[in-house]
């Protein structure tokens, strides 16, 4: 499976707006937590798992969500090629980054809030998470 932008859209009128990604599924979503980067700290890197796919969705600000397919988990080669896609709260869409790849999470903006919604449940994550510096694909901020 390759990553992919889930498009969703929004409706506004007197009342207010409603953002929406209909096509998203939560069927086999196990949990979910909110990533607020600190101004000092902006990125978040690099987090690989093996068997837990994720799905981002930006509710406030904007972020560049940066990942790279791991070829060897122990030692993964400094050339992998580094794919980055912005989302940010004017746009709805979510960005799933299935297993078997390393994420970067990069707020672009103060006070930038991203939602993730994980497919494994909690007590196998220690199995499955695999971190890397922050600077081994080059995204240091």
């Amino acid at each position: 499976m390759q990553p992919k932008v889930i498009k969703g859209g929004s409706f506004s009128d007197h009342r207010g707006t409603i953002s929406y990604v209909n096509d998203f599924s939560f069927k086999d979503i196990e949990r979910f937590y909110i990533i607020s980067n600190s101004d000092e700290n902006p990125i978040r890197a690099w987090q690989g798992h093996k068997l837990d796919a994720k799905n981002f969705y930006c509710i406030n600000g904007s972020f560049k969500i940066h990942f790279v397919k791991i070829d060897n988990w122990e030692n993964p080669s400094k050339d992998l090629f580094v794919e980055t896609i912005i989302v940010s709260d004017s746009e709805s869409k979510i960005v799933h980054i299935p297993a078997g790849y390393a994420n970067a999470i990069e707020s672009l903006e103060t006070g930038s809030k991203l939602i993730s919604f994980s497919t494994l449940p909690l007590t196998a994550v220690g199995d499955d998470d695999v971190r890397y510096a922050s600077d081994y694909w080059g995204i240091n901020g």
